[in-house]
């Protein structure tokens, strides 16, 4: 159908996820735990060269817990990357500490090193070091870590790797997730590989990993009653939706490529349009395409971001603004920021255009003819 609805980044079930939710089904494992987790954990394990993991209710679970493990508390301070989705930053609010935002560079989008070892020489001038970092992987490409990990260890500052949109994409040969502290992943519905909803946090040190899973089942203490000595959540996977994790990660690099390819499709396609950019692939490792996106220059095309984004959802398409700033939410509008104004002009003129690797080819002749013919006055 011509008409057919383009999403951005949709669920593409491919795999054994039938067969092992079946499976999973006929175990009578229909709660959280189960043998469908713990194999899921032990997936990722192995896909990471990460040697611990729990699987959790999402990303924004994992990082809570993460910042638990630190011993965040009311009053701290953490640094956090300001282009990324706020479900970086809310779980500093859920400890009661204060984010402070640092900029990105346009050679990467990604957090500036150079803007945050300027913060933290200012935070040491003043006796208050944060106590911890948390880099977001924009995009599916990762930070760079070198120059992060080297800055934060001088300051003595863990540092923990929002890697949710990251999985699969690797740093210097090393994967995603496996740098700072801990790392967490996302499986969220939109991501590269989903469980519907979901998460992970992952460790080199299992006493994380340890905690994290006992806070995760609400704290319970070991005895025959129901005794809790500390706070606990409702912060575990359930075995169903773990059971479509497994499918799915077993075709993690099929999908990597395909979102290569519909990348390269569209590097191909708006080659010659004086106007528009894509975000920049960093020489020091391999992203995982997530997502494709591109930046609009008004004054050499003479329309604006939101007027392609309108183009195409006539049509039916749907994309998306690059991610507001945190520093520019209302939420977070009394944090401070270190920094100038490339998020805020990234934001201001990029969009986010559908990379579902289960694109057809038609599906991407629709977005391009769409944009192109916006592009040309029409």
């Amino acid at each position: 159908m011509a008409d057919k609805r383009i999403y951005l980044s949709p669920p593409h079930l491919d795999g054994r996820e039938r067969e092992l939710l079946l499976e999973a089904y006929d175990s009578n494992w229909i709660t959280t735990l189960g043998p469908q987790v713990d194999a899921l954990e032990q997936d990722v394990c192995k896909r990471t060269k990460i040697p611990y993991a729990a699987a959790l209710a999402s990303g924004t679970s994992a990082l809570h817990l993460a910042l638990i493990n630190l011993k965040i508390k009311p009053g701290d301070e953490v640094l956090c990357s300001s282009f990324t989705f706020s479900a970086t930053a809310n779980p500093i609010m859920y400890c009661g500490a204060a984010p402070v935002f640092i900029d990105s560079n346009e050679e990467t989008w990604n957090l500036d090193p150079v803007l945050l070892e300027e913060e933290l020489r200012e935070c040491r001038k003043k006796g208050k070091i944060p106590k911890a970092l948390i880099v977001a992987d924009l995009y599916g490409q990762s930070a760079d870590y070198d120059p992060i990990l080297k800055i934060c260890e001088e300051f003595g500052v863990p540092v923990i790797e929002d890697a949710a949109e990251a999985l699969g994409a690797t740093y210097k040969g090393k994967p995603a997730g496996s740098f700072g502290e801990m790392g967490v992943f996302s499986f969220n519905g939109n991501k590269i590989i989903t469980t519907s909803g979901g998460g992970m946090l992952v460790s080199a040190k299992k006493e994380y990993i340890d905690h994290a899973r006992f806070l995760a089942t609400q704290a319970r203490d070991q005895a025959p009653h129901y005794q809790h000595s500390h706070v606990g959540y409702n912060y575990r996977l359930s075995n169903i939706l773990a059971a479509i994790g497994r499918g799915q990660l077993e075709n993690l690099d099929r999908k990597i490529s395909r979102r290569k390819e519909i990348n390269s499709f569209y590097l191909e396609a708006f080659a010659e349009i004086d106007g528009i950019r894509f975000m920049p692939i960093a020489s020091y490792g391999e992203p995982n395409y997530w997502l494709s996106c591109i930046t609009i220059d008004p004054t050499k095309l003479k329309i604006t971001r939101e007027d392609i984004r309108i183009a195409l959802e006539k049509e039916n398409i749907e994309s998306r603004p690059l991610w507001k700033p945190m520093h520019l939410q209302p939420v977070f509008k009394s944090c401070r920021f270190r920094g100038s104004k490339v998020t805020e002009e990234l934001f201001g003129v990029g969009l986010c255009l559908p990379s579902g690797s289960g694109m057809t080819e038609g599906d991407l002749n629709r977005v391009t003819d769409t944009v192109r013919k916006k592009c040309s006055g029409k």
